[in-house]
C-alpha cells in the first residue's frame, strides 16, 4: 500500500509545489516508485517544474471516464521511478468539484500502486482542499518563517481538525456542539480542541474514542525559505505547540534554506534538485526525504563544493 502524503499549508506562495516536486525526485532517486499528483485544481503548476506543457493526459480524462483508473493518467518524467498526474488541462470549473467527483478522486488515489504518493494541494481551506488532505492519515504542512504564514498554517490545521471532527461526530452532533460553543454567533471562531473538550465533558467514554481516532493522524511539517536571520528553533517551537494543543502527532522535519536559484530553476522549467544538487537547500531537502523514509541514522551536510554523510 502506498504511503500517501498530502502537502498543504493554507497560504499560497510558500513553496508547496517546489517541495512536492523535489521530494518526489529524491524519493525516486532512492529507488522508490513515486507518483506526484497536482491537486491544486484550477491553479496547477506542478508540471512546470518538469518542463511539461503538451500532455493531454491527466485527472480530467479520469473524471471524464476516458481512463478507467487514475493510474492510467500517470505520466513518466525524466526521472526514473517518478510519475506525475497533472490537472493543468482540466476543464474550466474543475476547482468546484461535485462531492461525487471528489470522492472518486480520493478513492482512486488510495488505490495507486506506488511506494509514495505526494499530493500537491492548493491554497486555502475550502472543503475540497481539506478533504484531499484528509485522504490519508498522514500529511505534511509547508510554511515560511513569517507571522502571516505561520498563522495561516495554524488556521489550516484547525480547519483540518474541524473537518475530521465533523466526519467523526456526524453532522447533527457536530453542529449542535458548534452552536453551543458559539452561543449562536455566526462570527465565532471555534477551536477544534474546544469541541473535543466539550465531548469529553458530556460523555467521557465517547470523548476517549474520539481522541483515539485523532491519535491515528500523523502530521509533519517543514519551514521553507529559511534565512540565517531567523530563529533556528522556530520549527521545534511550532512542533511543541501543536503537540500540546492537538490530539495527533506532529513532527518537524527541518528547515529548507532560502536560495535565489530556486527562482532560476523554475524559470528554466527544471527541477531544482536536478540543477543544483550540491547546495545547502538541496541537502536540506535530502535530509527531509530521508526522514520520510525512516532513514535517520545519518545526516548529510555541505562541505565546500560537495556533500558528505556524517
Amino acid at each position: 500500500m502506498a504511503l500517501i502524503y498530502p502537502i498543504g499549508g493554507g497560504k499560497g506562495g510558500v513553496g508547496k509545489s517546489f517541495v512536492t516536486a523535489n521530494l518526489g525526485v529524491l524519493l525516486a532517486n532512492q529507488g522508490y516508485s513515486v507518483a506526484i499528483v497536482d491537486l491544486d485544481l484550477g491553479g496547477s503548476n506542478l508540471h512546470t517544474f518538469f518542463g511539461l506543457n503538451k500532455s493531454k493526459n491527466g485527472i480530467n480524462r479520469f473524471l471524464n471516464q476516458d481512463c478507467k483508473t487514475l493510474e492510467e493518467t500517470a505520466e513518466p518524467t525524466a526521472v526514473n521511478n517518478l510519475f506525475i498526474i497533472n490537472s493543468f488541462n482540466s476543464q474550466l470549473g474543475i476547482s468546484n468539484l461535485f462531492s461525487a467527483q471528489k470522492l472518486k478522486i480520493i478513492n482512486a488515489i488510495q488505490k495507486l500502486p506506488f511506494d509514495f504518493v505526494l499530493l500537491d494541494l492548493g491554497a486555502g481551506t475550502n472543503y475540497n482542499t481539506i478533504d484531499f488532505f484528509l485522504s490519508s492519515d498522514k500529511g505534511m504542512f509547508v510554511c515560511i518563517p513569517e507571522p502571516t504564514s505561520i498563522e495561516n498554517t495554524f488556521r489550516f490545521i484547525n480547519a483540518v481538525y474541524l473537518r475530521k471532527l465533523q466526519h467523526l461526530l456526524k453532522q447533527r452532533a457536530f453542529n449542535a456542539i458548534v452552536l453551543e460553543l458559539s452561543n449562536g454567533s455566526k462570527n465565532a471562531v471555534i477551536k477544534a480542541y474546544d469541541i473535543v473538550h466539550s465531548v469529553i465533558r458530556e460523555n467521557p467514554q465517547k470523548g476517549e474514542k474520539l481522541k483515539s481516532q485523532l491519535d491515528k493522524l500523523e502530521f509533519k511539517f517543514v519551514i521553507n525559505q529559511f534565512r540565517k536571520s531567523v530563529d533556528k528553533t522556530i520549527g521545534f517551537k511550532i512542533e511543541k505547540t501543536c503537540n500540546r494543543h492537538f490530539y495527533s502527532r506532529f513532527q518537524f522535519l527541518g528547515n529548507i534554506s532560502y536560495d535565489e536559484r530556486v527562482h532560476n530553476s523554475v524559470v528554466a522549467r527544471t527541477v531544482y534538485m536536478e540543477k543544483y544538487a550540491y547546495t545547502l537547500t538541496a541537502i536540506d531537502l535530502l535530509n527531509i526525504a530521508k526522514k520520510l523514509t525512516g532513514v535517520e541514522q545519518s545526516t548529510v551536510r555541505v562541505t565546500e563544493d560537495c556533500y558528505e554523510t556524517v
